[in-house]
């Protein structure tokens, strides 16, 4: 890990205590993980524009996050401290901005925030650089994060649906060594949590279970904010990792040997039952530890209404899709900017 003492140390929560000692802007981070609906929520955050300016609450999604307003905080081998200060003058710029302009509650969401996909698959580990990433985030905002969010999944699905969606996209299949390594691997969302509270210990940390928001991107919503969002959209469902079928022809279509993808059911499951057995077991582990307060770092959050699909997938109409919209509409205040 690199040395982090050239950051500005942030100022363990005072500016956020201040705002909302005072009534200002609350600062929520949607940090991910991948693969746990986080593309579907934004769209249905931006679906339903109207209902969030009406509630004077913001939203930078990836369209806007990825244009340039991180760009510095998280290093490079081109990066300087003087890169750093700026990316942080430039969180705060919009920050205040946003708050002048009447934003009471800004919702951040950009799963990239604590890691990469393609660094997961490539590591076989479940975000092993997510403490440095998210202390430099909270120097960027100056210690105004009030309250972070991160999803977890069980983590037989999360590898699966992650290996699935980078083969979709031309990066191997998962040789038969590198799923043992996955499936016994030392880090699990535990590991996530107790570094993402570290890396931020001013803020909250709320940890939402998947299997409680699966096609329900309201139900995200409502554990971010406590609010009964809009039924437009609550049911989208975006994003959704290629099944057996797909894969095949994906292979096929590569020149490969489509058997390489096994499975009689549609859902590619590339772990062998012991592999599978030993991370529902960690999963549940994780659950247990969050359950029983996580040592005080975290809050699991389960109850987010009686449409929940539990352990199965919910019934009814889903919409079905890939990539982020082409636009995204400016939600960070409700008078422009």
């Amino acid at each position: 890990m690199r040395s982090l003492t050239h950051l500005r140390r942030p100022n363990t929560g005072r500016s956020a205590r201040r705002a909302r000692d005072r009534g200002g802007m609350k600062v929520t981070l949607h940090i991910g993980a991948h693969r746990t609906g986080t593309t579907s929520f934004q769209a249905y955050v931006r679906q339903n524009a109207d209902f969030m300016r009406a509630r004077r609450l913001g939203f930078w999604g990836p369209l806007r996050t990825r244009k340039g307003l991180f760009s510095g905080v998280l290093p490079s081998p081109t990066s300087t401290p003087q890169m750093t200060r700026r990316a942080r003058g430039r969180v705060l710029l919009h920050l205040n901005k946003a708050e002048r302009n009447g934003t009471k509650s800004l919702i951040i969401s950009d799963e990239n925030m604590i890691g990469t996909m393609r660094r997961n698959m490539r590591r076989r580990s479940l975000y092993d650089d997510v403490g440095e990433r998210m202390a430099r985030y909270a120097a960027a905002f100056d210690g105004r994060i009030d309250t972070v969010v991160l999803s977890i999944r069980s983590l037989n699905h999360y590898w699966a649906s992650a290996a699935a969606y980078s083969m979709a996209r031309g990066h191997a299949t998962l040789e038969p060594d590198q799923c043992v390594r996955i499936a016994f691997g030392a880090r699990a969302w535990r590991d996530v949590v107790m570094d993402v509270a570290c890396a931020v210990p001013s803020a909250r940390l709320i940890v939402v279970p998947f299997e409680r928001t699966a096609g329900r991107p309201d139900a995200m919503f409502r554990a971010m904010t406590g609010l009964h969002g809009p039924r437009a959209g609550a049911e989208t469902w975006l994003n959704r990792s290629p099944g057996v079928t797909q894969l095949r022809g994906i292979l096929a279509e590569r020149g490969n040997d489509p058997d390489m993808i096994r499975g009689s059911s549609e859902s590619w499951a590339p772990f062998d039952p012991a592999a599978s057995a030993a991370m529902r077991e960690a999963y549940l582990d994780d659950i247990h530890w969050l359950t029983a307060g996580a040592d005080g770092l975290a809050t699991l959050t389960e109850d987010l209404g009686q449409r929940g699909a539990g352990q199965t997938l919910p019934h009814g109409p889903l919409t079905r899709g890939h990539g982020y919209d082409n636009q995204e509409r400016r939600l960070a205040e409700p008078r422009g900017g």
